[in-house]
C-alpha cells in the first residue's frame, strides 16, 4: 500500500542521503534477519562526535551561569536600604550613557 503522503512503497529502496558517505538509510523490514541489524548497529558504533574548544568554552559558560543565583540578593538589599533611608543616587549621565551603548550594539 502506498503512502499517502509521499507516495512510495515501503518496500522500494531509499536513496542515499545527502553527505551520508556511502551509508544508505535502511528501509523499515519486519521480520528481517539479525546479521542486517548487527551490520546497521555496527556502521552506527563508528560514528563520532567531537567538539571544538569554543564549543567546550560555552559549555562551560552555560554551566557556570545556571549556577549563578538569579538575583544578588545584597545588592539588592542595599538598594533597598538606601532608597529607604533617601541616600539613593541616580546618576543620569550614566544612565543615558549605558542606554545609548546598549542602543548601538543592537545595530
Amino acid at each position: 500500500m502506498p503512502d499517502k503522503i509521499s507516495g512510495y512503497k515501503a518496500t522500494q529502496p531509499l536513496a542515499p542521503l545527502k553527505g551520508a558517505k556511502g551509508i544508505a538509510p535502511v528501509a523499515d523490514q519486519s521480520g528481517s534477519d539479525t546479521s542486517s541489524t548487527a551490520s546497521v548497529a555496527a556502521s552506527q558504533a563508528s560514528d563520532h562526535v567531537t567538539l571544538t574548544d569554543s564549543a567546550r568554552s560555552l559549555q562551560k559558560i552555560e554551566e557556570a551561569i545556571a549556577k549563578a543565583p538569579v538575583v544578588d540578593t545584597a545588592k539588592v538589599a542595599t538598594i533597598k536600604q538606601a532608597v529607604s533611608s533617601g541616600t539613593y543616587q541616580i546618576d543620569s549621565g550614566r544612565v543615558a550613557d549605558k542606554l545609548m551603548q546598549f542602543e548601538r550594539g543592537l545595530k
